[in-house]
């Protein structure tokens, strides 16, 4: 349903083209899904970076935070997305769950988006051994942390492709669970809606 070698080869291609290219998803189908998904995690990388920064003024820590809010809400709006066309698929192929069959911890979607967000966090952690300002200690701790990193991207890795193989044999149900993330709807917000009906 979903190629895993080609998953990882698209998080690691985009992340490396990204840092020299402006952000693009020039893929088909469930390929573009999941390359916008992981697009809006490497901008929120990013802002999260500055968001960190002790020197930066409050006017650009505002408009930051602002994007932070933006990126995280699309970036789960997509991993709906991908686990919609999960079930579109499914639907297409008409593979229905066996009676019985449980739900996982957590959908496909999920899984990709952490598998994302593991890419991004090696790339930056291989950067870190090529600073020339490292000391062996720093190096050291990076390779440490390398290696735990490559260790949980594999044991997810596997993971997920358990879970679709079993997605696609039916002893697995899917469902799409949505977010609703409260603070981002006006309407559910009470510090927004309230100040809207004070005004």
């Amino acid at each position: 349903m979903i190629d895993i070698q080609q998953l990882h080869e698209l998080h690691a291609s985009t992340v490396a083209r990204w840092h020299r290219e402006p952000v693009d998803a020039p893929y088909d189908g469930v390929w573009g899904v999941i390359c916008t998904q992981h697009g809006f995690n490497f901008q929120l990388w990013h802002e999260e970076d500055i968001a960190r920064s002790p020197d930066v003024g409050d006017a650009r820590i505002a408009q930051v935070k602002r994007a932070i809010d933006r990126f995280n809400q699309q970036r789960n709006d997509w991993i709906e997305r991908v686990d919609d066309w999960i079930t579109q698929e499914l639907e297409r192929r008409c593979i229905e769950a066996t009676p019985g069959a449980k739900l996982a911890t957590e959908t496909p979607g999920s899984a990709i988006d952490r598998l994302s967000i593991m890419s991004l966090r090696l790339y930056h952690l291989e950067e870190q051994m090529d600073r020339s300002d490292a000391t062996p200690e720093h190096r050291q701790n990076v390779a440490h942390k390398i290696a735990v990193c490559r260790l949980q991207h594999a044991d997810l890795s596997q993971s997920l492709s358990e879970l679709l193989a079993d997605i696609e044999a039916g002893v697995k149900r899917h469902r799409t669970y949505r977010q609703f993330k409260m603070y981002n709807d006006p309407a559910l917000n009470p510090y927004l809606y309230q100040r809207r009906q004070a005004g």
